[in-house]
C-alpha cells in the first residue's frame, strides 16, 4: 500500500500536487480538516467529542484526530494507498500516525516536501487571496505568521521522517507538470 505524507508550508502547492497524485496513483485523500468537518456534521461520537473541544476554543486532541483517521481508513479497505494532507503537523502526531499505520501493517512509505522560499510563498498566497476571497490569504502579516508557525511547529515532522529515511524534498518552484514529474520520480521508487 502506498501511504504518502505531502508536506510543505502554506502556498507551496500541496493542493495542486495532491490532486495530481491522487489521480495518477489512485490514492484516497485524507484531509484531517475535511474528516473533522464531516464527523461534526454527521454528529458521530468522535465528531461530538471534537465539537466539545472546539466550543471551548481548544484544539482537538491528537487521540481524537487519530481515531477519526482510523475510522476513515477503514471505510476504504481496498484502497491502493492514502495521501495525508494537513497531518501530521507535530512530531507527536507523526508518532501516533506511525503507530496506527504499523498496527494496520501499512506504514508511511515516504514524505514528499515541497520546498519554497518564504517570499515566494507570500506572493503566491496574496495572489490566491485575490482569487479565492480567503481572508487568511489577503493579509501579509497573517501569512507570515502562518509560515512562522509552520516553521516552528511543523518542520520538526520533516526531521522525524528524515530520521527514518522517508523524507524527500522537492523544489516547489517551477512549472506544475515539472514539479509533479519530480514528485513521481520519488514516489515511483516506493
Amino acid at each position: 500500500m502506498l501511504n504518502l505524507v505531502l508536506f510543505g508550508p502554506p502556498g507551496a502547492g500541496k493542493g495542486t500536487q495532491s490532486e495530481k497524485l491522487i489521480a495518477k496513483y489512485k490514492l484516497v485523500h485524507l484531509s484531517t480538516g475535511d474528516i473533522l468537518r464531516a464527523e461534526i456534521k454527521n454528529n458521530t461520537p468522535l465528531g461530538l467529542k471534537a465539537q466539545e473541544f472546539m466550543n471551548q476554543g481548544l484544539l482537538v486532541p491528537d487521540e481524537v484526530v487519530i481515531n477519526m483517521i482510523d475510522n476513515k481508513m477503514d471505510e476504504y479497505p481496498s484502497a491502493k494507498g492514502f495521501i495525508f494532507d494537513g497531518f501530521p503537523r507535530t512530531v507527536p502526531q507523526a508518532k501516533a500516525l506511525d503507530q496506527l499505520l504499523n498496527a494496520k501493517g501499512t506504514p508511511i512509505k515516504g514524505m514528499v516536501a515541497l520546498e519554497v522560499p518564504e517570499e515566494e510563498l507570500v506572493k503566491r498566497l496574496l495572489n490566491r487571496g485575490k482569487d479565492s476571497g480567503r481572508a487568511d490569504d489577503q493579509d501579509e502579516n497573517l501569512i507570515r505568521k502562518r509560515i512562522q508557525e509552520y516553521n516552528s511547529k511543523t518542520v520538526p515532522v520533516a526531521d522525524f521522517y528524515n530520521s527514518q529515511s522517508k523524507y524527500s524534498g522537492i523544489n516547489g518552484i517551477g512549472e506544475i507538470e515539472e514539479i509533479f514529474s519530480n514528485i513521481c520520480s520519488i514516489v515511483d521508487k516506493y
